[in-house]
């Protein structure tokens, strides 16, 4: 479906950016990649990667609309990944978290609508359910913005949909090459916020695989999760430094014991579906369906039952330590 398309990436220099690019330019032929990001160092490397003759690369910030708008001219399909993340700078700077991922979450709308974009996927984060922290609390507010926007559509073909995952095994920023610096420059220990700590766990090109997918199946007005493995924070140091000692410190402000997905307020919205779950808007659509049982590319779901959750710490499906070994081996993290 991406064949003589043009896609924009908001964030599109970040980690998620880049394998989307990589993905799309090795099995389809897209019409035009739009990197849309604030970092001018950041899209002169990327152009050095990806310099197909599809790439196009614009300066930008989601703060700002008008350059938003100019950017979308001739857009068929965005994925908004421009956020700021990093939970403990969000809770000291909380007004510059808000100006980005909710102000810019609502600029990216105003601009898809005004453009007449086919379909606008935002990502998410397990941080946005039954948030504790400034940055989920910031994400929840532009889920329910990217899930809303389907009723302010009115004439426009513009649906939007949202994708929540977890923690991307070795994006930046991430714990496991946090921990490998640390192991590589001989550190005696690795810091450990709590030893119950879980976290989910998916790949990068999983999560791009998975955004991908639900630009099929999506209706407009579903958060899609993925059924995705849980880790110990313990097992993983244990897997890449057995004989370093694990070093207690305490919970980081706005930071949880365990993730949790689709909230258990939730589950009367919740559909399981075999391989991911939808969690289907409160409130009522007026120009488009609100029947999300059966999918766009006719998947099925069924409803969960009442007051179920799909968190880290509950989650059935656990990787070992020589699983986490294998999969840091697969990606080129191993020490």
């Amino acid at each position: 479906m991406f064949d003589n398309k043009s896609i924009l990436i908001t964030g599109g220099t970040g980690s998620f950016g880049r394998k989307y690019t990589e993905t799309l330019l090795n099995n389809y032929n897209p019409k035009k990649i739009i990197i849309y990001s604030r970092d001018e160092l950041k899209q002169f490397e990327m152009q050095q990667e990806f310099n197909a003759s599809c790439m196009r690369y614009f300066i930008g910030d989601v703060r700002d609309k008008e350059r938003l708008r100019q950017a979308m001219q001739n857009v068929d399909y965005v994925i908004h990944a421009a956020a700021l993340k990093q939970v403990p700078a969000a809770e000291y700077n909380p007004t510059e978290c808000i100006r980005t991922n909710i102000h810019g979450a609502e600029n990216v709308i105003k601009a898809a609508l005004d453009n007449d974009v086919q379909k606008v996927i935002a990502l998410s984060t397990d941080k946005a359910a039954n948030p504790i922290n400034l940055y989920g609390a910031t994400k929840l507010a532009s889920d329910k913005l990217f899930v809303a926007a389907n009723n302010m559509a009115g004439g426009h073909q513009t649906s939007f949909s949202v994708v929540r995952y977890g923690n991307v095994v070795g994006s930046r920023g991430s714990v496991v090459p946090f921990f490998k610096k640390l192991i590589e420059s001989g550190a005696d220990s690795l810091p450990i916020t709590d030893p119950k700590m879980t976290r989910f766990w998916i790949t990068l090109q999983g999560g791009v695989d998975f955004v991908l997918k639900n630009f099929q199946r999506m209706h407009g007005g579903e958060i899609f999760v993925p059924k995705i493995p849980s880790i110990l924070i313990t097992d993983l140091a244990k897997a890449m430094a057995p004989n370093l000692k694990q070093e207690i410190i305490g919970i980081r402000p706005g930071e949880k014991v365990h993730e949790i997905m689709c909230p258990s307020d939730d589950s009367h919205l919740t559909l399981e579906f075999h391989d991911h779950y939808v969690i289907r808007p409160s409130i009522t659509f007026y120009s488009r369906s609100n029947d999300f049982v059966i999918n766009e590319i006719g998947e099925k779901g069924a409803p969960v039952t009442q007051g179920y959750a799909y968190d880290s710490g509950s989650n059935p499906d656990f990787l070992s330590i020589e699983q986490i070994k294998e999969l840091n081996r697969s990606l080129n993290f191993e020490l």
